[in-house]
């Protein structure tokens, strides 16, 4: 007969698939085709590197949010990513 622990294990593990299929089927408008400059590689990479300090501030106000919606897509992301890596220390130089 299983632990109360890896009891816990298994239904933390079922609500974390859960929620990750429920994140799966959310959507997000398509951008309006007026617009010619999306935020590209660079601007997600300046969202990357603020993005602690504007949490903060979305904490507090309506109108400031961490990730630019819409964007170019993939170059976007890779900027972010790499940006919030670096203000987060995500660079694996203390791994070992």
């Amino acid at each position: 007969m299983p632990t109360v622990s890896a009891r816990l294990v298994k239904l933390g593990l079922l609500v974390l698939l859960a929620l990750g299929l429920l994140a799966a089927c959310a959507t997000q408008p398509e951008p309006a085709s007026h617009q010619a400059e999306l935020p590209g590689f660079l601007l997600g990479l300046v969202h990357g590197f603020i993005s602690p300090f504007a949490l903060i501030a979305e904490l507090f106000t309506t109108n400031v949010r961490i990730y630019a919606f819409p964007n170019n897509g993939g170059w976007y992301d890779l900027g972010f990513v790499v940006g919030a890596a670096a203000i987060f220390g995500g660079g694996g130089s203390q791994a070992r």
